[in-house]
């Protein structure tokens, strides 16, 4: 067997070796395969790989000498773009001919002499390889002075003796003491330290920048000497202020940054000298300067002396000594020893400059001047050392940290930041947001990120972040504290709207990209696209929820992450159906929460601190389960039969919560839970089993609740587990009438119903006698305020139940009417009537104004870390107890109150005319009358949609009342006309999920005669007379406005169902609005509403039949029967007529601009609509409307308006319409002309005048039926030189003449008299030149007339013909103008020939 190659065997001993192997023939013991070149083109990935021959090294072969070495050859830069360098042209020379700056003669570079520099070659060895360095071989060589070092620090000391060796330079430090009389540095100022440098010394021979490094010795020295004494020389023969001087002008031509690095560098040199002395001198605290002296060295002595500072005497004014003796500290690196210095002083910030934002460990804002000591563990960064707290980068470059306990710090303080930053805490102290500002730099996948971490504290930490990002302590809590409200179980989805990602896309993308992005389908776009627009959707695209459910179960965390995740889960339920559906359908995530945190058994807690929730009841779960059903009746039905929670709400309904062993507040909280989820399943008409089960512990509640209300004072809690005890009740009462639901003939429809409530009205019919006392108890506390608020929602509660058992008792068919009436009766004379004379009640009635949203729009402002993508009530310091959502709020009680009596008016209309006198409360009228004052509306937010949607209820149900009332009895005029404002704006204010509302209001209250009593109080003779009374009225009154409104009042019922069918509202939406309203359970989809993008019906929903009739004559012109749109524009210009002149406020919302616009499609609908009688009179008396002094003040058609793109393209579709199908018609003629106003655009005018001569023909309006005043065209004077040269030549060709249009002809001729007879001396040339151009062509006219009425034009007096009035004789100051202007010009018709081609 051969043996191995061993150390010092040579290359002769190796080919020895290789013989005797390939002699043997031996089986090589590894076989040597060649694989297929990837790179090769034709290679055959079929073809057997084959084996290489055996490879053998000959000596023969090899050559006696090396191969040449042959140079790569040079690249060569490719010019950019634009800038080609010619071949011929040599580099350095275009740098020098670019190169303008005072540093191309400051930097001359001497290239480096290496002539004299040894060149070490390999040294050839007799050894086959290179010889192994060993370490301990090492040692042997170079023996260490202090103990072990390494191999780098080995070298470092090598390359540090070896620069020693060379010999310093001239510079030295001095360290002798001073002589007396010295003047020291610290005494000195800058100016007087200038002074005393040593400029004329001999001593001071050694250069200070230049040194001469990298030429020859001797030639080094001698060049950097030369140098220095040309320097020298020409400083000698120069004064200080000279010198100063050039100094200035050098440092002017310098770059700046150049100039601030040299003087750190300089003031770096200086205080490491300073502190060397120190050290080196025990007594002195700083360098002393002397006349003979030199006071600096050379660069090189200098970095040496930083590099190696003396062990007692270190550079830095470290607070200990390193020593070499410590463990790593052979070698001393100053620069690792700059933290252990003593920090800075803070600097005082002098200016308004933005500083940046710092925060405490408890993520409290510090202000930049703020000294805190270093205890405190505010100062571990780089950046402003100085300062105490931590930046934002800060933190989130501490949150990728190695160390578990530092990310887990990192997003404690920066959960503590957001939650400061929503609760506003931030205020106006910072620019910009700081959510904002997070999630633009990534923070929501910062932590995602961090709950996939493998540390508890880690996780838990990043549970409390998304926390703090995502819930809003103050939106749950009045969400909760509503929910017994009328119809407060229903919410909005918490999701931003569509309308807001359009926003967004507009603002940040181009159009092309944003159509891209809208293509595909939100499941394909990534998660970072989605969370830009929506927060929630982003995070569930991450695998949110599977992550969750992995904590909660495996994991097991501590309470406080299992209440986070609870909290956050909510708030995911609370965004959408989407991600309730989603919640739900998470594999193994509610089976998790309903087994460990709803458990039916479980062992005692003790006093203290729950070491962990697992297996123990727990209120955030069941709320979890509550928010879920409100999503759906679906996911409802889906939780009571899949995961078995009727038996978890009988166990924690049937034991009272003192009987829980559970903390006192959790068991309070976890049975008024269960019982807001079993009003939402009730709601639906499901769990209507548990009633009969749970009946003994319903009535005991009912019986002991008079006890608990009579505790002083009121326990919140208890009194929000009675409130929904009551909402429970309430919709158990519900179910009960309407056991004997309709058949659907929609068996489709049917089958998704369930199956009718098992609560029937005899189970329920003796709840009455238990509730009704304690709502007198309650009431008696109406006087004291402060135990009326803290009763809550418990009076609410309890006038709804009424009112819904009343409700249900008046549908059962087997009962006889006689008992409910006289049960009704007794009611109103023992409790309703006596409460409506209590002051207590007024006083409600009063504070509405001060509570109302609508009444003080500012108080519903976005706060200021509002953020588009995630959307909240923005409640997080709680709503004054003055406010809709307030303790003190009476809109909660007050609505339930109306509620009840529209109730008892419907069943008992009797009881109507005395339950209506509620409404002359003057607090209501004061309210009302506030809710229609001009101002501006509240911002559309997810806060203020909850809150205006309360306060539309209550507004609704005062209506209804009203409309009630008025049936029976006629209202005061005041009232009714103020009632039907309130309707009409409330109409254009509903909100989406009030669709029933808004049918109800069309039905009843906005086109009832009742609410018009204009109508019998001499409305229509009142317009009459007005019209008369305007200026310019000459309207026969047999057909005047009166005529019209008395006409609009007989066709009210026509109206009504001409806007029932044109303001329809989507059947769906209005069949689930009208399941939720009437109390219908089996038809309820959802408690969650549609999202509120915008109000039910638009500002202008008057002009909505006009404006479909434009639109079907748009799509389709023969497609419209001419009955029906005469009928449909008859009945809108009517009903808009009434608003105008009886309710104008009606109208305030929609601009004169738009009003106008309107009015235009009836010309533009067909070409006979605008020709009927009825319609001419109609739009006649409306355009008189808008021609009215207040209103035209306000017309404005430059603005954007509602429902169009562009008011000039409008108009000239408007002039090509009126030139197809006028005839002459006077109307129509007119509605041209009033965009032609002065006060307008100049674009309309040149509509007409450029592209549209020809309807100047058919404008034949007299002047006497202009419905504005002449000088509203003539006045100011026309500026427009285009314009100007327009009228001229219509005026000329004839395309103009005053028996064709004599309004335009009248105005024409106005503006062009002032045109040619101003001698305004700012005019440009241009304009002086077409004025005296024109002036001279008027004279040379052959139209004698047209000439006299251009030059003799007086005053506009649309009572002439001509409707001006002409000068008898020009003025002489125009004469003499005239004269000096046509003097020596002929006077004949030489414009015939020069204007013949305009004709």
């Amino acid at each position: 067997m051969l043996s191995r190659p061993k150390p010092g065997e040579s290359e002769v001993d190796l080919l020895r070796f290789q013989s005797q192997f390939l002699a043997a023939g031996a089986a090589p013991a590894v076989q040597l395969v060649k694989k297929g070149s990837r790179r090769s083109a034709n290679a055959n990935p079929d073809q057997p790989l084959l084996q290489d021959h055996r490879d053998t090294v000959m000596l023969d072969s090899l050559p006696d000498l090396p191969p040449a070495l042959v140079p790569a050859p040079p690249k060569r830069a490719k010019p950019s773009p634009g800038h080609s360098l010619a071949d011929n042209e040599d580099a350095e020379e275009r740098l020098n001919r670019h190169d303008q700056h005072i540093t191309a003669v400051l930097t001359k570079i001497i290239e480096r002499d290496t002539s004299s520099v040894a060149v070490n070659l390999p040294v050839p060895s007799g050894v086959a390889f290179p010889p192994v360095f060993h370490r301990s071989q090492g040692r042997q060589r170079k023996p260490t002075v202090s103990g072990k070092r390494s191999i780098f620090a080995q070298e470092i000391a090598a390359r540090r003796v070896s620069e020693a060796s060379v010999p310093p330079g001239r510079g030295v430090v001095s360290t002798v003491d001073p002589p007396e009389g010295a003047v020291t540095c610290e005494s000195l100022t800058p100016r007087e330290k200038y002074h005393q440098l040593p400029w004329g010394s001999h001593n001071f021979q050694g250069p200070h920048l230049v040194t001469g490094k990298g030429l020859r010795g001797q030639e080094a020295e001698q060049e950097a000497q030369t140098i220095h004494e040309e320097n020298m020389a020409r400083l000698q023969a120069m004064t200080s202020e000279e010198i100063l001087q050039e100094q200035q002008r050098l440092l002017a031509q310098l770059d700046p940054s150049l100039v601030a690095f040299l003087r750190s560098r300089s003031c770096t040199r200086e205080q490491a000298e300073e502190k060397v002395t120190e050290e080196q001198r025990p007594g002195g605290p700083s360098v002393e300067v002397v006349g003979e002296e030199p006071i600096m060295s050379t660069s090189s002595s200098e970095a040496r002396q930083e590099e190696e500072p003396e062990p007692g005497a270190p550079a830095l004014a470290l607070p200990v000594a390193p020593n070499k003796e410590w463990l790593h500290m052979d070698t001393i690196e100053l620069d690792k020893l700059h933290w252990t210095q003593d920090l800075p002083p803070l600097r005082r910030q002098q200016t308004q400059e933005r500083m940046q934002a710092r925060f405490s460990l408890q993520g409290e804002l510090l202000a930049p001047d703020v000294d805190l000591p270093t205890h405190l563990g505010l100062h571990h960064h780089g950046e402003e050392a100085e300062r105490a707290g931590y930046s934002l980068q800060e933190l989130f470059h501490l949150t990728r940290s190695q160390v578990s306990q530092q990310r887990a710090l990192a997003l404690h303080v920066l959960a503590q930041v957001i939650s400061r930053a929503q609760s506003g805490e931030f205020g106006d102290r910072l620019a910009g947001s700081v959510l904002h500002l997070l999630l633009d730099a990534g923070f929501l996948f910062l932590l995602r990120f961090s709950l996939d971490d493998r540390v508890d504290g880690v996780i838990a930490a990043a549970v409390r972040a998304l926390r703090a990002l995502l819930v809003v302590p103050g939106d749950e809590e009045l969400l909760d504290s509503t929910f017994s409200w009328y119809h407060g179980a229903l919410v909005f989805p918490l999701m931003p709207s569509q309308q807001d990602k359009e926003d967004e896309d507009e603002d940040e993308e181009p159009s092309g990209e944003k159509a891209k992005k809208k293509s595909p389908e939100e499941g394909n776009r990534p998660p970072s696209d989605l969370a830009r627009h929506d927060v929630i959707k982003g995070l569930l695209a991450t695998n949110l929820l599977p992550r969750l459910r992995y904590v909660l179960e495996v994991t097991c965390p501590g309470p406080s992450v299992v209440l986070d995740i609870l909290a956050v889960l909510i708030r995911l339920a609370r965004h959408s159906l989407e991600s309730a559906t989603r919640v739900l359908e998470c594999p193994r995530l509610i089976e998790t929460v309903v087994r460990e945190f709803l458990p039916t058994s479980w062992s005692p807690i003790g006093i203290g601190p729950t070491p962990s929730l697992h297996k123990v009841p727990c209120a955030a779960a069941m709320k979890l389960l509550r928010v879920l059903a409100s999503a759906g009746r679906n996911i409802a039905s889906r939780l009571l039969s899949s995961f078995d929670l009727r038996s978890c709400l009988c166990r924690f309904i049937a034991e009272a919560p003192q009987e829980l062993t559970l903390p006192p507040e959790e068991a309070e909280m976890l049975n008024t839970e269960a019982f807001r989820l079993w009003a939402v399943a009730a709601s639906y008409g499901q769990g209507g089993d548990l009633y009969r089960e749970l009946y003994p512990v319903l009535i005991g509640a009912l019986q002991v609740m008079p006890k608990e209300l009579s505790f002083q004072p009121p326990q919140p809690l208890s009194m929000q587990r009675i409130a929904s005890l009551l909402t429970v009740l309430t919709q158990l009462t519900l179910a009960a009438s309407s056991t004997t639901c309709k058949p659907s003939s929609d068996s489709a429809k049917a089958s998704l119903l369930d199956t009718p409530s098992l609560v029937t009205w005899t189970q329920v019919s003796g709840l009455q006698p238990l509730v009704e006392p304690c709502l007198r108890q309650t009431l008696k506390l109406l006087p004291r305020p402060e135990m009326w608020s803290a009763l809550g929602p418990v009076p609410t509660a309890c006038l709804l139940f009424l009112d819904a058992y009343y409700q249900a008792w008046s549908r059962q068919p087997d009962l006889c009417p006689e008992d409910w009436l006289q049960d009704t009766e007794r009611l109103s004379e023992e409790l309703l009537l006596p409460l409506l004379s209590q002051p207590a009640l007024g006083s409600l009635w009063d504070s509405l104004g001060r509570c109302s949203l609508l009444c003080n729009p500012q108080s519903c402002a976005p706060a200021p870390e509002a953020l588009r993508s995630l959307v909240s009530l923005g409640c997080t310091g709680g709503c004054p107890p003055l406010s809709l959502a307030g303790s003190a709020s009476p809109f909660p009680v007050l609505t339930s109150l109306l509620c009840l009596f529209n109730t008892l008016a419907r069943i008992h209309k009797g009881l109507c005319g005395q339950l209506a006198t509620v409404l002359a409360a003057p607090g209501l009228q004061n309210y009302f009358l506030q809710c229609l004052a001009p101002g501006a509306a509240p911002p559309l937010t997810a806060f203020s949609a909850w809150a205006l949607r309360h306060e539309y209820h209550l507004q609704y149900l005062a209506l209804i009342l009203a409309q009630r009332a008025a049936t029976l009895q006629p209202l005061p005029a005041t009232s009714a006309a103020l009632h039907h404002g309130v309707a009409l704006a409330l109409l254009s204010r509903l909100l989406p999920g009030s669709e029933h509302l808004a049918h109800e209001l069309l039905l009843s209250c906005v086109f009832r005669l009742e609410f018009l009593p204009e109508r019998a109080a001499g409305g229509p003779e009142a317009a009459d007379f007005s019209d008369q009374l305007s200026l310019g009225s000459s309207r026969d009154p047999g057909c005047g406005r009166g005529v019209l409104l008395a006409q609009a009042c007989q066709d009210l019922p026509s109206i009504r169902s001409c806007y029932l069918t044109h303001c329809s509202l989507a059947q769906p939406s209005l069949k689930a609005s009208q399941a939720l309203y009437r109390g219908e359970l089996q038809q309820i989809p959802a408690l969650l509403l549609p999202l509120p993008k915008e109000p039910l019906l638009p500002t202008d929903w008057p002009f909505l039949p006009l404006v479909h009739l434009y639109h079907q004559a748009s799509d389709a012109p023969s497609g419209v029967p001419t009955a029906d749109t005469v009928g449909t524009a008859m009945r809108a210009l009517q009903w808009v007529l009434v608003l105008e002149s009886w309710r104008p406020q009606a109208l305030w919302a929609v601009p004169p601009a738009a009003r106008l616009a309107r009015l235009m499609c009836i010309f533009l609908v067909d070409s006979e609509l605008f020709r009927e009688t009825p319609i001419q009179g109609l739009v006649a008396a409306l355009l008189a409307r808008l021609c009215q002094p207040e209103i035209l003040q306000k017309l404005n058609l430059d603005c954007p308006l509602p429902g169009l793109a562009s008011f000039p393209d409008l108009y000239a579709n408007f002039l090509e319409h009126f030139e197809a199908v006028s005839f002459g018609d006077h109307l129509f003629g007119a509605v041209v002309l009033f965009p032609l106003q002065r006060r307008f655009s100049v674009n309309l005018r040149l509509t007409l005048f450029g592209e549209h001569v020809g309807a100047l023909r058919a404008l034949g309006l007299p002047l006497t039926q202009l419905p504005v005043s002449l000088e509203c065209y003539t006045e100011p004077p026309e500026d427009n030189l285009a314009l100007l040269q327009l009228y001229f030549r219509a005026l000329v060709t004839s395309a103009l003449r005053p028996h064709w249009c004599p309004v335009l002809y009248a105005v024409t001729v106005a503006h062009i008299n002032s045109f040619i007879f101003s001698q305004d001396p700012k005019s440009s040339d241009e304009v002086k030149a077409a004025r005296r151009s024109m002036l001279q062509k008027t004279w040379l006219l052959a139209d004698e007339g047209l000439r006299q009425h251009l030059l003799h034009y007086k005053l506009p007096n649309s009572t002439l013909p001509e409707g001006f009035e002409l000068y008898p004789q020009l003025p002489p100051l125009r004469q003499q103008y005239l004269q000096r202007l046509t003097s020596g010009m002929p006077q004949n018709g030489v414009l015939e020939t020069e204007y013949s081609c305009y004709g």
